[in-house]
């Protein structure tokens, strides 16, 4: 029986805006297989992203339970969410947030310094294609290798969880193969849980089950019996 590494359940989140409530999030259930890679689809503002950033420790729900393995996040504070962040999670955005003045090395380099267990970066940089370019800065990259970049350097550390929130949502659709082509290499080689934000339903067909997001609630989730590669998906 496969083991659940993720379970979020009766997730809500909520603002306040003057005496305006807006709810983001409206009791969700999810959980995540070790080793399994899950696509989060739906328009924006149907509460993917806000699920993401509570699931890696980056926000707080406001009623509800998150665990990942044997963290219970809901009771961490701020100084165990963030021990959480650095030995489990690892994030890749739709913009790359990488540091002009180091090259694509130093910027993966860098994480290795707080990281417990890291692997080398230039194996993480060799992984994602990019060992010809480790002494590049990113202004000298396109942004589908800086994009890549990202990745290693959040793989860089060996996390248990890697969350993409549009991952490839500032690309073209060629340059998104490679990045998607990457992101699945990684889930096979590291066994490495993934959740991946999207709004292009085309991306669902990579992933092992997929949940659809409607107005801050899980409208359905499905099965692939059979997984595309990205260079076969219908763009």
């Amino acid at each position: 029986m496969a083991e659940v590494l993720f379970q979020v359940d009766g997730v809500t989140k909520t603002y306040r805006t003057g005496d305006v409530e807006v709810w983001a999030l409206r009791g969700v259930d999810l959980s995540l297989e070790r080793g399994e890679m899950a696509v989060l689809l739906g328009p924006s503002g149907s509460g993917k992203s806000t699920l993401l950033n509570i699931m890696g420790g980056l926000d707080r729900a406001t009623a509800g339970s998150v665990r990942c393995a044997d963290h219970e996040l809901t009771g961490f504070s701020e100084r165990q969410l963030t021990q959480f962040r650095r030995d489990h999670i690892g994030f890749v955005f739709q913009f790359y947030n990488l540091i002009p003045s180091l090259t694509a090395y130093e910027n993966v380099a860098l994480v290795t310094e707080i990281a417990s267990n890291p692997m080398d970066a230039g194996e993480a940089l060799d992984m994602v294609g990019l060992k010809d370019r480790m002494d590049h800065f990113p202004a000298q990259l396109s942004g589908g290798e800086q994009q890549r970049v990202a990745i290693a350097r959040a793989i860089v550390k060996r996390p248990d969880v890697l969350l993409c929130d549009e991952p490839t949502g500032a690309l073209d659709s060629k340059t998104g193969v490679l990045v998607l082509d990457v992101l699945c290499r990684v889930n096979a080689e590291f066994n490495t849980t993934m959740a991946i934000i999207t709004h292009n339903a085309a991306i669902r067909q990579i992933a092992h089950r997929v949940f659809s997001f409607r107005d801050g609630r899980i409208e359905e989730s499905s099965t692939n019996a059979v997984r595309l590669p990205p260079s076969a998906v219908s763009w």
